[in-house]
């Protein structure tokens, strides 16, 4: 089904993009579309297909691609080998970032978890529907400095201690577009938000995404809370003897806190050279080191995090040789249609590929992505991981019709920043893959 998604966007508006399609790319088409987005199409129908083998696929797809640039279709640093040792040359950087990051975030993310505060938030919770509108604000809010994932999963554990394991689809999927609306504003809330952090792209831009997460979150979060009280009524009944593990917040400041300084300073003061070593990624890493002696990291987890994440490093890495000019143009039409199809098609490589073409606002882009694969329960990451802890949420027809209210959040959500802000192209990430203008010849001499 995704990968239905993503060949309908393609299909229907590269013809659309006729002007840029002049610009560069030589590389054989199949009509209006160039194979590169055939052959991804593929690689991203056998992930959707074929769940227990998507790292082979995704490994596959990237040698398969990076072999047919090679010996077909040039890469835009060259022909061949070379080629694709310039364009390797070009993304590495980015990709390592991403990889250390991922991990990272992993172990950061179980730090928080084991320092009891979620164990402490039934506390605050009020005995009647606010009580689940509560639980939903303090999942945006953790999102916003903590994987979306783990939001979600936080959430997920707390609802089945205080509904006694009575949660309505609906709710869950209040849960997840928390989970998602909370992270979009933020760039170490989300994978994607995080990729647009280590391209370049300022915080504050990714942070106006909030203003659309803030409305979409009040047009949501209510009904779905009183959806809940009446299916099964609250009970926040904490254990009184939990207390909160104050080293492992101390260690999670420590680890946010540098990554962010570093992050500042190295796109301030050291612009020209902070694309040349994965700063953001060792930042992180050298803080979870720098801390292990007051409280370990979880070491067991590193293994499947970074199985987890060399399998979305192949979709970005596939998504990077993609002849960006052939897309459609970027505007707040395409950002809102992104936004649907990235509730049926992962929005990983979704983003590399806005990143590597740039033009777009990117709080719009941030939002769009982000919560937009809310609206189906595969759309996003915190959906799958979620729905593994209530499976019964995966009925899709069952989500769409007790979860509609985040489809409508979507929509006001988006018009709403549109409305307030208005759509108006960022700054220029470092993946952008910029065309040369063609040589001009000299004017014939009379």
């Amino acid at each position: 089904m995704r990968s239905l998604g993503i060949a309908a966007f393609l299909l229907a508006a590269l013809p659309a993009s006729a002007a840029a399609a002049a610009l560069g790319f030589s590389g054989p088409s199949i009509g209006p579309v160039p194979v590169e987005f055939i052959l991804f199409g593929l690689v991203l129908a056998g992930v959707a297909l074929f769940h227990h083998h998507t790292l082979k696929i995704a490994l596959t797809g990237a040698t398969v691609i990076a072999l047919y640039k090679m010996f077909l279709s040039p890469f835009r640093s060259g022909e061949g080998l070379m080629g694709f040792v310039l364009h390797v040359e070009h993304e590495w950087v980015i990709l390592t970032n991403l990889l250390l990051l991922l991990v990272g975030f992993a172990l950061l993310a179980n730090h928080f978890e084991e320092s009891n505060v979620p164990a402490m938030l039934p506390r605050f919770l009020p005995d009647d529907w606010k009580g689940g509108l509560i639980l939903l604000a303090l999942v945006f809010i953790l999102s916003a400095f903590l994987d979306n994932i783990a939001a979600a999963l936080i959430g997920g554990a707390v609802a089945h201690t205080v509904y006694r394991g009575k949660v309505h689809v609906g709710y869950l999927a209040g849960i997840i577009a928390a989970s998602n609306a909370g992270g979009a504003g933020s760039v170490i809330g989300d994978t994607t938000t995080t990729m647009m952090w280590i391209a370049g792209v300022s915080p504050l831009e990714v942070m106006e995404a909030t203003i659309g997460s803030a409305t979409a979150f009040l047009i949501f979060a209510i009904p779905l809370s009183i959806m809940q009280q009446k299916y099964a009524p609250i009970e926040a009944n904490p254990d009184k003897d939990t207390t909160v593990d104050w080293a492992r917040v101390f260690v999670v400041l420590c680890v946010l806190g540098l990554a962010v300084t570093v992050n500042v300073v190295m796109n301030t003061r050291f612009n020209e050279v902070s694309n040349r070593a994965p700063f953001l990624g060792l930042a992180v890493w050298v803080a979870l080191l720098g801390t292990a002696w007051l409280r370990k990291p979880h070491w067991p987890l590193v293994p499947e995090s970074f199985k987890g994440s060399i399998f979305l490093l192949s979709l970005v890495l596939c998504a990077s040789m993609m002849p960006v000019e052939k897309l459609p143009a970027a505007s707040w039409q395409t950002a809102f249609g992104l936004g649907f199809i990235s509730s049926i098609f992962d929005n990983i490589p979704l983003t590399a590929l806005a990143l590597n073409q740039g033009g777009y606002d990117w709080g719009f882009l941030a939002y769009a992505v982000g919560f937009g694969g809310s609206m189906i329960w595969f759309g996003s990451s915190a959906g799958v991981a979620l729905t593994s802890m209530y499976p019964y949420a995966r009925d899709s027809k069952l989500y769409l019709a007790k979860g509609f209210w985040v489809a409508i959040a979507y929509v006001v959500g988006f018009f709403t920043m549109l409305q307030v802000i208005g759509f108006h192209p960022g700054s220029t990430p470092r993946t952008v893959q910029t065309v040369d203008a063609p040589a001009t010849a000299p004017a014939p001499v009379h």
